[in-house]
């Protein structure tokens, strides 16, 4: 691998962090990076309906209620965050 293949991967790379945030970057902690996942989740099944009707179904709630409680747990989906440091 020569230097200008690596540069362009990096270059790629910060590209794709600029701009999606769930890809994440080298100062996201370990919360973040959670909290990440589990709204890109629940985005996901509200965003599929076969997804949400299975949900509903397994837990005998209506389409509607399931899509409401899963934009309530996209609001703080692991709960607080930890307390920083402070140097």
């Amino acid at each position: 691998m020569q230097a200008s293949d690596r540069f362009n991967i990096n270059s790629q790379l910060e590209h794709l962090q600029a701009k999606y945030v769930g890809t994440g970057h080298a100062d996201l902690n370990r919360f973040e990076w959670a909290v990440n996942i589990q709204r890109d989740s629940y985005a996901s099944y509200i965003g599929h309906y076969p997804i949400l009707a299975y949900f509903a179904i397994a837990e005998n709630e209506s389409i509607g209620r399931e899509r409401y409680n899963f934009m309530q747990k996209m609001l703080l989906p692991c709960g607080l965050p930890p307390e920083r440091e402070e140097d």
